[in-house]
């Protein structure tokens, strides 16, 4: 394997490749068993850990990614059952009564050392090591049965076929340009997909309602009734996990190893945050209904959910003078992506070199090394895949793919999966990528002795501080000074459009905490110590919020976050605001 490459192989391929590597794990995990305890120290436990570890990476990082993006479905379905084989062995080793004896016998006084010793004893009790027999038995179950609904949930949202056509009548105000090059049936009708800068086209532009409100109501219906039964079996298994651990729920087992404690702490951060956002929201919201009433000649107006970011857009574009179509043209795709880069380069004395001699999945897909900039020295290697496509994870995300360990001289490898718009940034898109970049900059940059410290490998309610940091440097004028070292014939950086785009900011925030607190909230009220049932819980409280609940709507059903490792975790996001604007 090449530096900085990552392993691609057929669909045939996955399964031998898989199989040598769960034989090489097994075999690492019989002489760490063996060890004679008297014989358990760092170097002989925890390095061999570190060497699981990275076993189990090399394989698990690449199938993860191309089960998540790669265009052949038959690789995506052998990548799903290697998937499901990794996430079964660790559920074995870490219930291993003498593989916890021999981490928990190793002493050391170094720091880093302990810190390590300690996760992976976490990592034991966790899975459930310290539980009698069946007990055990039915922890592991559950875990397996877990990541099996997780993996069937992720499916159904990446792989969502539904195409909507609507006629030039039905998109009155949408670009033209952008629809000049969008496919058509055979009735004439423009066809539309549910990706991001589809949904950003119809929801933003379109005049009528109607097509707001059929867009909408697909796009969330996304996963449908099969991930709400999958997320009901889910918050069932997850609190009877944690009554097996001892605690009164899933929240409070799952928050033990996170910043906030436990649930309580969490729901009185949520209930600050909704006291003090709560009337904002409403005066924002009734400014937008306002200026339905002004669009459409009817006073009694209802402003619903698919009239937001319309008349959001419109109200920005009054009031502060910016319009998204103008601030794409200010940030072209690709310039944008270099001015990032450069933005970066300076931040950090790195530079970052295009290696087209790496293999990727994709055409669309771009390498890059990043070197130290003074002494040229090797240092990472990250990709980009950034627009979207059939079969395609539909999110923003960073996938580290390989972590660095010191120890071992193993260098680190990301990759940002996103779904922009080749069309250019819009105000939104441009903090996303930002964010997303933050990521992949604290996975590449990490220097960290063993792969389980690596990159974000840092407690959950901490983990999106650095890219919410990061964020930042998007409109920043010292970082917007080097656009035009990039892209000489772009359009010069028009500080008032900047000026004007900052300002706008300050609308919507308090629809956007309140909304980030909405989605907490649920999440919260998923892991209580009663079960309940997802979709109701999600009723309930978004029908006490200013625009109420929509009938027939399902979001549930494509809140990847709840069955991607965020979990009892959602606050997160406000959390670590909270210390990335202090940082």
């Amino acid at each position: 394997m090449p530096r900085g490459g990552i392993l691609q192989p057929s669909a045939t391929q996955i399964p031998a490749l898989c199989d040598a590597s769960l034989a090489d794990a097994k075999a690492r995990i019989d002489a760490l068993k063996a060890l004679p305890l008297d014989k358990a120290n760092a170097k002989t436990v925890l390095t061999a850990w570190n060497g699981l570890d990275i076993v189990l990476q090399d394989i698990g990082g690449p199938i993860g990614l191309l089960m998540e993006t790669s265009p052949d479905p038959e690789v995506r379905k052998a990548a799903e059952a290697c998937d499901l084989k990794l996430s079964a062995l660790p559920n074995e080793y870490l219930q291993s009564e003498a593989l916890f004896k021999r981490v928990d016998a190793v002493r050391t006084t170094n720091a880093i050392d302990a810190v390590a010793r300690q996760s992976i004893l976490d990592d034991f009790k966790e899975r459930g090591v310290n539980l009698a027999g069946p007990a055990r038995e039915r922890a592991k179950q559950i875990f397996e049965r877990l990541d099996k609904l997780t993996q069937d949930f992720q499916r159904n949202t990446r792989d969502v076929t539904t195409k909507l056509a609507f006629s030039e009548a039905d998109l009155k105000g949408v670009s033209a340009a952008a629809l000049a090059s969008r496919a058509k049936d055979a009735q004439g009708n423009y066809v539309f997909g549910l990706d991001y800068p589809e949904q950003d086209l119809i929801m933003r532009g379109a005049e009528l309602e109607a097509t707001r409100k059929t867009f909408a109501m697909a796009f969330s219906q996304r996963g449908g009734q099969a991930n709400l039964d999958l997320l009901k079996e889910a918050t069932v298994l997850r609190l009877e996990l944690a009554k097996l651990m001892g605690d009164v729920s899933y929240a409070d087992w799952a928050l033990k190893r996170k910043m906030a404690g436990n649930a309580a702490d969490v729901n009185r951060f949520l209930a600050d945050v909704q006291g003090r956002v709560e009337a904002l929201e409403r005066q924002e919201i009734e400014e937008l209904r306002l200026e339905k009433v002004k669009f459409t000649g009817d006073t009694n107006a209802v402003l619903k959910a698919w009239d937001t970011t319309f008349f959001q857009t419109r109200l920005k574009k009054a009031r502060y003078s910016v319009d998204q179509a103008e601030v794409r043209a200010q940030f072209p795709t690709e310039p944008t992506i270099d001015w990032m880069m450069k933005v970066t380069a300076t931040l950090y004395g790195v530079k970052f070199q295009p290696n087209k001699a790496l293999t990727v999945w994709h055409p669309d897909v771009r390498a890059f090394d990043v070197m130290e900039a003074k002494t040229g020295q090797y240092l990472s290697s990250f990709y980009l895949d950034l627009f979207p496509r059939d079969g395609k994870f539909k999110h923003a995300a960073a996938f580290p793919v390989r972590g660095v360990s010191l120890a071992e001289k193993r260098t680190p490898v990301s990759v940002l999966v996103t779904n922009f718009s080749r069309e250019g940034f819009n105000q939104d898109e441009l903090e996303t990528l930002f964010h997303e970049f933050g990521h992949i900059m604290h996975g590449v940059l990490s220097k960290t002795r063993y792969v389980l410290n690596a990159g974000t490998g840092v407690k959950r309610d901490f983990v999106e501080a650095p890219s919410q940091m990061y964020e930042e440097w998007s409109r920043r004028p010292e970082s917007l000074a080097l656009f035009a070292s990039v892209c000489a014939a772009c359009k010069p950086i028009d500080a008032k459009l900047i000026a004007r785009m900052n300002e706008s900011r300050a609308f919507g925030q308090g629809r956007r905490y309140a909304t980030q607190r909405l989605y907490a909230a649920y999440d919260m009220s998923l892991h209580t110590p009663v079960a309940v049932d997802p979709l109701q819980a999600w009723i309930d409280l978004a029908s006490k919020t200013p625009l109420g609940y929509e009938p027939g709507t399902l979001f549930p059903a494509a809140f990847g976050h709840l069955m991607g490792g965020y979990q009892a975790g959602y606050y997160g996001y406000m959390w670590s605001e909270v210390l990335a604007l202090d940082m």
